[in-house]
């Protein structure tokens, strides 16, 4: 029996793997950081038996609330990505499998590679109304990438989508290829209308470092792009500082920025009540964009979220705050759940890579219904 993550977006250390009822595993905390809780991993050479495998520090990661009412995922061919049995006692995270052939991947979602990333980008810049630009590099010598998709003019809304800050959240960049593939769709009426008013400028993956080191919150020197939107440098954040510099240069409109949440199993949307520039306005932009997705899909609600912020007291480090504040645009933070929708649960796959590519699909609606409103 052999456990490795010698791969992209693999995190595991092997503590003790002699027996296969009892083998012992450790998370590998990010690059200089504390935040840990992303695994993914393969077992290689096993009996057909039961395994169970202990995660042994789950109970000191970031976000122990994650591991409540969770189901750890499972592959055999890194395309079908199911549910498994997992146990949390306070300390340890325990999946029991017994595998069905001789290797399976494990994995806290399902993951999106750093090679699907790069296909879903050079297959979209073959589009017509698509161009793949490149900003700049990450630390690790990586591509920050943005694809242009639609055309400047005096009168259209400049839209921007940027998902996967936290590199651990591939919810996120599955959601984006759902929302591309629907936005390049020459059949699609909703898209096409969008593209006569509007041009976007999205980013699928915020953070490829992060990404395939096998990260779940940070770049690769630790830096939580999450929090650097006020001040971003080259040397910390180049992620952040160049596409805050291409923001500069378009302007922006609208924003949504693509997460993923441990612990609410739903999907949900953060706005921007608690920046300064917040009005009216604003508030009623927000309102309109969740009643949309309400009507749209079964699989978004806004009774479960976050706190809202005081007026006036928003982080403005934050993506979506900074955004909303800087360029008084309707601008949203997207969650959506490593767990199930207990709104629509569904026991084989919980939510899933295929789920979020939908949901991202459902947002161009919502877009399309407020296009209008945006200025």
């Amino acid at each position: 029996m052999q456990i490795t993550s010698n791969f992209d977006s693999g995190n595991i250390r092997v503590i003790d793997a002699s027996q296969a009822d009892n083998i012992q595993l450790e998370i590998v905390k990010d690059n200089q950081s504390d935040f840990y809780q992303w695994f993914h991993f393969k077992l290689n050479n096993n009996e057909r038996c039961e395994h169970t495998l202990h995660l042994m520090n789950a109970g000191t990661s970031a976000y122990t609330e994650g591991w409540t009412d969770y189901q750890a995922v499972a592959s055999y061919d890194r395309e079908h990505w199911f549910r498994v049995p997992t146990e949390f006692d306070g300390e340890k995270l325990s999946i029991t499998l017994t595998p069905e052939y001789d290797s399976v991947y494990f994995a806290y979602f399902a993951p999106y590679s750093y090679e699907r990333h790069q296909d879903l980008l050079h297959q979209a810049q073959l589009d017509i109304d698509c161009q793949l630009q490149v900003l700049g590099q990450t630390l690790d010598g990586r591509d920050v990438s943005v694809l242009k998709v639609g055309e400047e003019g005096p009168n259209k809304k400049v839209i921007w989508v940027t998902a996967r800050q936290h590199p651990g959240e591939s919810m996120a960049e599955w959601f984006m290829e759902g929302f591309i593939d629907r936005l390049l769709d020459e059949d699609d009426g909703v898209a096409r209308s969008l593209l006569d008013s509007s041009v976007f400028y999205l980013v699928p993956n915020m953070n490829p470092d992060g990404s395939v080191r096998g990260h779940l919150r940070t770049n690769a020197i630790g830096t939580n792009l999450n929090r650097e939107w006020l001040e971003p440098s080259m040397a910390r954040s180049p992620e952040v500082f160049l596409v805050r510099e291409k923001m500069l240069a378009t302007g922006v409109d609208m924003f949504l920025d693509i997460h993923g949440d441990e612990a609410l199993p739903f999907n949900f949307v953060a706005g921007c009540e608690g920046i300064p520039a917040y009005d009216a306005k604003h508030q009623a932009l927000e309102e309109k964009f969740k009643n949309i997705l309400l009507a749209v899909t079964p699989e978004f609600q806004d009774d479960k979220g976050y706190d809202k912020d005081e007026p006036g007291q928003a982080n403005l480090t934050v993506g979506a705050n900074w955004v909303g504040n800087n360029f008084k645009c309707l601008s949203y933070t997207v969650e959506m759940p490593f767990k199930d929708n207990d709104l629509l649960p569904d026991r084989s796959v919980g939510w899933s890579d295929t789920r979020s590519s939908l949901f991202g699909r459902d947002f161009l609606t919502a877009i399309y219904h407020v296009v209008d409103d945006l200025r």
